[in-house]
């Protein structure tokens, strides 16, 4: 692992294993890391509190280039895995396209030159992982016609049949009579087993469903990817299954290389998402080789927690830090 370093226009690059620099390997580009209503908070802005949110304040009164590559703009939690497997091929692949899916592809697929989505992998339903499903035929080739190969996307059937509410015209297979070809994204759907003990492979890359508790009715997927280097994604939590804590964890399977981690709010505690406190805990308990805090609030100011997070790093043995909107990360999958 390498330590962070500035790159050309303030992004920042940092290495786990032995993965490669810019464009050599695969690489993990964060397309979002706020929560699901965003950075800047929209009430911050249009009835802003006395003194105004120092966060969400700043994203009036900075140019827009360096909002561009500062952290005051976070967009909805969402990985793009940009996978080069040992023959040289490459494939994208996406984890959830929330509400904000459009904005990450303007921001970072033309700052990253991501030419396409291979594959989309989706952890549940909610607003902030399915909302951009849409803008998907924007990333597709062109064809009045829809005459194009779908994007495999894998999803629980829970997950399946919420869409088919919400987005019909995505899920039907034939037109009925009478009705109009409309260009619509095409979607190749592909049902995770129930019971989620086994992997798929996606674009090349096998993945593990980390089954998670995203407040006590509701059951989200996270997911365990990497051979010669360990990763797991766990964007929505609030408990971990004894047996997927297990499987994640340095006293269980085998240690991580890289945790990546729910967060929400800076202090307390929450019913559907971990906070600091919570979170914290939990990297000490799997203890991972490295963390990235994810889906955070306009509560997180990045300078000033990172360098809180640095001096429990130390304290603590695990390197802990907040990702941030375009952050890549070279790892060796």
């Amino acid at each position: 692992m390498e330590n962070q370093s500035p790159l050309q226009n303030g992004a920042l690059e940092s290495a786990v294993g032995n993965g490669g620099r810019s464009g050599d390997g695969s690489a993990l580009i964060f397309l979002g890391t706020g929560c699901s209503s965003a950075v800047p908070n929209a009430m911050c802005l249009i009835q802003p509190s006395d003194p105004p949110c120092q966060v969400c304040s700043q994203s009036l009164s900075t140019p827009p280039i360096i909002l561009l590559i500062e952290e005051i703009l976070m967009c909805n939690t969402s990985l793009l895995i940009d996978y080069c497997s040992s023959d040289g091929i490459r494939n994208y692949i996406i984890i959830d396209v929330g509400k904000t899916f459009r904005e990450q592809v303007l921001r970072w697929f033309t700052f990253h030159k991501i030419p396409r989505v291979d594959s989309i992998v989706l952890t549940h339903e909610h607003a902030d992982a399915i909302l951009g499903l849409d803008d998907i035929r924007a990333i597709q080739p062109h064809s009045p016609t829809n005459d194009i190969d779908p994007t495999a996307i894998y999803l629980t059937r829970h997950s399946m049949d919420s869409i088919a509410t919400k987005f019909p015209y995505l899920v039907q297979k034939k037109l009925r009579e009478g009705q109009e070809v409309r260009r619509v994204a095409q979607l190749d759907w592909k049902i995770i087993e129930e019971h989620y003990d086994k992997p798929f492979v996606a674009s090349g890359l096998k993945f593990f469903p980390l089954p998670v508790m995203h407040g006590e009715d509701y059951l989200c997927l996270g997911y365990l990817f990497g051979e010669k280097c360990k990763v797991a994604y766990i964007s929505d939590v609030s408990r971990f299954p004894s047996n997927t804590e297990y499987v994640i964890s340095k006293n269980g399977a085998g240690q991580l290389d890289l945790l990546i981690l729910d967060c929400l709010y800076k202090k307390g505690s929450f019913n559907v998402h971990l906070c600091l406190p919570q979170a914290l805990e939990a990297i000490k308990r799997i203890c991972p080789k490295r963390a990235l805090l994810i889906g955070m609030t306009h509560e997180f100011d990045h300078h000033k927690d990172n360098e809180f997070l640095m001096e429990w790093s130390e304290r603590e043995g695990i390197h802990v830090q907040l990702a941030r909107d375009g952050l890549r990360v070279p790892i060796d999958l």
